[in-house]
């Protein structure tokens, strides 16, 4: 079976790596030219291991332009694999392999679909999450489901990390057999249930501004949801400076610092306390963007 593999970040890593170890190597590898990666936080050079299963890569900054589809048709794939990859793939491109593309979201679809997902799953305070894929149609992530797994997460601790490695994980883990049993000739494609639909919008970097009047809980869960392998929540101090924190945890004991929302009230080696505005704290872990953390007794703003 013919494989034309499309991807640019973290998750299409470890699928690729997956499947090639399990003896599916693509017959192409697409993805962005290196000097477009930093349009993805989480982008990874899928050429080392195109390189090491002597599979050719085609570099492309646009999916459905005629190069493009021309180039991938050259190869007469049986399937496309989109793993990890933003752009749309138009009708065009979704006609040039024989069984069909196969693509990967990180929910249990048909919940949450769209875009910036398992950000939205932290702040919706999703408990049970999954990893679908499912058939490209013309819709956003509607096609039937090829494959899926469901997990439960604690949606008051769990970080965009983790989220995001359990469905790396899950796609490494899903894909290998799923291709094994598409080329044996048994092609699940289950269709979508209609209950339970959702979109999710699509996430920006300045989605990340903490706004310090809202409640501990709220923003803890704002900085769990941005953080690594996303641009993180951010801040500005007095000297306006903006301050990136990817990592938090609640102020022990509770209400032991009276201050006001914003107001740093602690600050302990690299780590600093800061008031929120329901009366609790968070003392903040990680943070980057300053060379020093904010002035005790400063207000961190929103501009």
């Amino acid at each position: 079976m013919k494989i034309v593999f499309v991807g640019a970040v973290e998750s299409s890593l470890g699928a690729l790596v997956s499947i090639c170890a399990a003896g599916h190597v693509p017959s192409l590898v697409v993805t962005i030219p290196p000097h477009l990666g930093s349009r993805h936080s989480d982008y990874v050079d899928l050429s080392p291991v195109a390189r090491k299963y002597n599979v050719p890569v085609l570099f492309t900054e646009k999916t459905n332009s005629t190069e493009t589809i021309d180039q991938i048709a050259s190869f007469e794939p049986d399937l496309i694999l989109v793993i990890g990859w933003s752009q749309i793939c138009g009708p065009e491109f979704r006609a040039i392999p024989r069984l069909g593309c196969i693509g990967f979201h990180p929910s249990a679809l048909p919940r949450l679909r769209g875009r910036g997902v398992i950000p939205w799953s932290i702040l919706m305070q999703e408990s049970s999450v999954g990893s679908s894929l499912f058939w490209l149609g013309e819709g956003a992530d509607d096609g039937p489901i090829a494959a899926q797994a469901r997990y439960a997460v604690d949606p008051e601790t769990v970080t965009a990390r983790e989220l995001y490695d359990r469905a790396l994980r899950a796609v490494s883990g899903l894909l290998p057999p799923l291709l094994t049993q598409i080329a044996d000739g048994d092609i699940p494609a289950e269709p979508q249930t209609t209950a339970g639909v959702s979109l999710c919008a699509r996430r920006r970097p300045e989605d990340g501004l903490i706004d310090w009047s809202r409640s501990a809980q709220e923003i803890h869960r704002l900085i769990r949801a941005s953080g690594p392998p996303y641009p993180g929540a951010y801040s500005f101090g007095s000297d306006g400076q903006c301050i990136v924190m990817t990592a938090a945890k609640y102020t022990e004991p509770d209400g032991y610092y009276i201050g006001l929302p914003g107001q740093i009230q602690a600050i302990d080696d690299q780590a600093f306390t800061v008031a929120c505005g329901d009366g609790r704290c968070l003392d903040i872990l990680e943070w980057s963007g300053a060379e020093k953390p904010p002035a005790l007794h400063s207000k961190l703003r929103n501009a």
